[in-house]
């Protein structure tokens, strides 16, 4: 099963509408996906001895993390960057079995014209540090608030299909690669 990680905690955001939309594609595909979203992480979890001791309402969340065949990590790009709740988030989890050799595939969204390109080389680079296999096909959903329609749903039908296809080859590169 892949983690669809909503990279972000901001309530109502653009980054989980793309999330969504994504999930159905992972449907089409007929491959389970479990969608994690940061808006959903305990208040506990934010108090400074939560390092030190994680709390117990944290375990879903680290479970769906280290179960995964694969993380498929949805980011926004805030001040040029990932958003801080997305990096404490890594850094709660366990290391190294959290992301040692898991599959991690990205996808990033912005108001600017880069589409998240700083926030994912940098998630890059934190994942790549801890030895997880990047999924080299990124995609980058610049000038997101023009992009998405009233209802929600990405209106570029070629970007879509671009999201449809980085699915469709992340599926396959989390079977090559699957975590032992």
């Amino acid at each position: 099963m892949i983690t669809l990680l909503v990279g972000t905690n901001r309530p109502g955001s653009n980054t989980r509408l793309v999330a969504r939309q994504i999930e159905g594609l992972y449907a089409e595909l007929q491959h389970p996906v479990r969608v994690l979203d940061l808006t959903q992480l305990p208040a506990e979890v934010f108090a400074p001895t939560a390092y030190a001791e994680k709390p117990a309402s944290f375990a879903p969340f680290a479970d769906a993390v280290v179960t995964a065949s694969g993380l498929h990590v949805v980011t926004p790009e805030y001040n040029g960057s990932m958003p801080g709740v997305l990096k404490y988030f890594i850094d709660m989890l366990k290391f190294p079995e959290s992301f040692e050799r898991r599959p991690v595939c990205f996808t990033g969204l912005a108001a600017g014209m880069w589409g998240a390109l700083r926030p994912v080389e940098q998630l890059q680079q934190i994942f790549g540090y801890r030895n997880a296999y990047i999924y080299p096909e990124r995609v980058f959903i610049p000038g997101i608030g023009q992009q998405l329609g009233a209802d929600g749903r990405l209106k570029d039908e070629e970007l879509v299909g671009r999201l449809r296809k980085q699915a469709a080859g992340f599926v396959e590169f989390t079977r090559r690669f699957a975590v032992k």
